[in-house]
């Protein structure tokens, strides 16, 4: 049986507690805690509805373990969930993604794959304070909590993908961010060679951010993705 978690003590800030699962999950901690993550093992599932260990930064889960992903939800809520899988293909995605999980690590790629998923995710994690307040970058305005947007004092409808699109590159502006990334964060089950739905939804947030003709915000870096930020 796995520890109980309510013995853990809080971690500091600089150390993000990450809690593992599962023999696989469990011998990647030497290489987590080396890069600097905090971990600690998960605890046993009859404790998954108390409420008096603080919350960590992410789980990871060995393949296998997705059974435990609604009782970490109930307790935790939105927090980043990384489920193991041998390989990175569209039956092991639907498996990840079906079960609640925000994300799989490729158990077969050893300690790199994840490093760079967990840090994805725990760049677009905000914290408690940031959630309660709208994010600006010059006349652009969204609220993440009530899914508002607004240009120049003037709001702006969008659909569901192109809200996430669009936070997506507003948290990890001023940045480059990958069609790679995009990808994996808001279409994971497209093929990576053959879509293009990143230009359709780049050109449709464009129109509707440019309607009032506004200056362009989403710009183009060739070769390597999108940034969304101010160009004076």
């Amino acid at each position: 049986m796995w520890p109980n978690l309510a013995k853990i003590p809080k971690m500091a800030e600089s150390m993000p507690m990450v809690l593992l699962g599962g023999t696989a999950a469990m011998e990647l901690a030497p290489r987590l805690e080396a890069s600097g993550y905090a971990t600690h093992p998960l605890l046993p599932l009859e404790e998954a509805d108390r409420k008096e260990a603080p919350p960590p930064a992410a789980v990871i889960l060995s393949s296998g373990l997705e059974r435990h992903i609604p009782s970490l939800r109930r307790r935790w809520g939105a927090l980043p969930i990384l489920l193991g899988s041998p390989q990175d293909d569209v039956e092991g995605r639907c498996r990840a993604l079906g079960s609640g999980a925000n994300d799989l690590w490729l158990s077969s790629a050893g300690p790199s794959d994840l490093l760079t998923r967990l840090r994805l995710h725990l760049q677009l994690q905000p914290s408690a304070s940031e959630e309660d307040q709208p994010i600006v970058v010059g006349d652009l305005e969204v609220n993440p909590l009530n899914h508002t947007v607004q240009r120049a004092g003037h709001p702006i409808s969008l659909t569901s993908r192109e809200f996430e699109l669009l936070l997506l590159l507003l948290r990890l502006s001023p940045k480059v961010v990958s069609r790679d990334v995009i990808l994996k964060e808001i279409w994971p089950e497209e093929r990576t060679t053959t879509s293009n739905v990143i230009e359709v939804y780049v050109r449709y947030l464009r129109r509707k951010l440019e309607m009032g003709g506004e200056p362009r915000l989403i710009h183009t870096v060739r070769g390597l993705g999108y940034a969304l930020r101010e160009e004076r």
